[in-house]
């Protein structure tokens, strides 16, 4: 009976790169989709290509966005993809694992050895990405959580496929040895054995064909009793040639996108400029560093989602300590915004007024980060029964030294000034808005390919 490696490690295997390849092509798939520089639903879902629900796909879009999500940003527009080498490594391993799911014996052992190595390098790379989703981005989506979950099942089918490869072979090793062969007899021994049976028996001899006895077998049958777990170890060179070739297949995906990327170059810089960059130069508020060497203006609602998601990538990039940021703040509340005659962000007003007050205490960076963290609960606390008096309460309790000047005519005449300054400049009721310069960054460009059009525009911000 021969001893074979049991099935399931491998169907295991198979089934978490299966798996693992059609999470990472519905990443990629949401990926390319935005490469008409427009937004799109994501599939943002356990289960792989469901499309999300209005509002469900925010995880997973902040991922996206995220510079973790891709590399080479600054040098293509939205950069390649992590999810294409994942692609690439999935098929490969999918491929692997059906061919030690059909060869079985016929396979050498060195194809169970490589797979147990490279098995668990999806789950490892998960694990890295996931303690960036976690530790830097503060949610996990959930077609990232699919690649890793797939990368875990992956790994133990590796793994596992490995050890029972490696028991299979130590049933042969120790199995016991094959019973002893009797040499043949010819017709005239058979004769002279059959009568000194009869005579020693006093029974009537019998002619038999062959001794029947339990310990002597037929050179065919001894043969065919050897173990055939015997199976051939395979060449050294199996294994850097099998890592060539998981190599290249990570690498193809990557390789065809960038060949296929459009050029984006004539959209940097379509979008305008700002005609008076010196209005209300007094009544702004700065963001500068020790590092900064690029002039910038940003216009931005502290209670605008968009404008969170700009500030943080702006900050994960390392783009803003580089920028000699003029602050304009443009609060969608009009309650003191006479540009509107409904509210899109009650309660921005207050807290823009807190940001111009935590100047005088040269706060007013700690506030507008603040603004961006709580934001969720401060619109929260604004829709709620009390509305504003809510804000004012949190405010107030986070910087209770400038609860008196939000109050002051002259924080409500400086915050007017600012406003004017959109006037002035004939831009649109909108947040948020990025000058380089005197050159606008287009609304398509403040996400994925941020690092590509900020470079083009500011190449000192990033290292040739």
């Amino acid at each position: 009976m021969r001893s074979l490696p049991a099935r399931w490690p491998s169907v295991l295997a198979l089934l978490g790169a299966l798996l693992g390849l059609a999470f990472a092509g519905v990443s990629t798939l949401d990926y390319v989709q935005h490469l008409d520089r427009q937004v799109h639903n994501m599939s943002c879902s356990f289960v792989p290509g469901l499309t999300a629900a209005a509002g469900a796909d925010t995880a997973c879009r902040a991922a996206m966005y995220s510079p973790y999500a891709a590399l080479f940003r600054d040098r293509f527009w939205g950069g390649l993809p992590i999810s294409l080498f994942a692609v690439g490594a999935f098929a490969f391993l999918a491929a692997f694992a059906l061919y030690l799911l059909v060869a079985r014996e016929r396979a050498a052992r060195r194809a169970a050895q490589f797979f147990a190595l490279v098995g668990w390098t999806p789950l490892a790379a998960s694990l890295f990405m996931a303690g960036i989703a976690i530790f830097k981005l503060g949610h996990v989506c959930k077609t990232c959580a699919g690649i890793y979950a797939s990368s875990l099942v992956l790994a133990v089918g590796a793994i596992g496929a490995w050890i029972t490869d490696r028991r299979s072979g130590q049933l042969v090793r120790t199995a016991p040895p094959p019973p002893k062969v009797a040499a043949p007899l010819d017709a005239a021994a058979k004769v002279e054995a059959a009568e000194a049976a009869a005579a020693a028996t006093a029974v009537a001899p019998t002619v038999v064909d062959a001794p029947d006895d339990d310990t002597t077998i037929t050179a065919a049958q001894s043969k065919a009793a050897v173990p055939a777990g015997l199976r051939r170890t395979g060449s050294l060179l199996l294994l850097p040639a099998w890592l060539a070739g998981l190599g290249a297949f990570t690498a193809a995906p990557a390789l065809v996108y960038w060949q296929d990327l459009p050029d984006y170059k004539n959209h940097v810089g379509s979008c305008g400029t700002l005609p008076k960059p010196s209005a209300a130069s007094k009544d702004v508020l700065h963001l500068t560093s020790p590092r900064a060497v690029v002039p910038a203006t940003l216009i931005v609602d502290p209670l605008c989602p968009t404008c969170k998601a700009l500030h943080q990538r702006l900050a994960a990039e390392g783009i803003l300590p580089a920028l000699d940021a003029a602050l304009v703040l443009f609060p969608l509340d009009s309650e003191c915004n006479w540009n509107l005659r409904q509210p899109m962000h009650p309660g921005s007003c207050i807290v823009s007024k807190a940001i111009v007050c935590g100047e005088q205490r040269s706060q007013h960076l700690q506030v507008l980060e603040w603004a961006y963290e709580s934001q969720d609960d401060l619109l929260e606390a604004a829709k709620a029964g009390a509305g504003l008096v809510n804000v004012r309460a949190m405010v107030k309790r986070r910087f209770p030294d400038l609860d008196a000047c939000i109050d002051d005519k002259a924080t409500e005449r400086r915050l007017d000034r600012m406003m004017h300054f959109a006037v002035d400049n004939k831009l649109p009721v909108s947040t948020p808005q990025l000058f380089v310069a005197d050159q606008r960054v287009c609304d398509e460009d403040t996400d994925l390919g941020l690092a590509y059009t900020l470079r083009l525009l500011a190449p000192q911000l990033r290292s040739p």
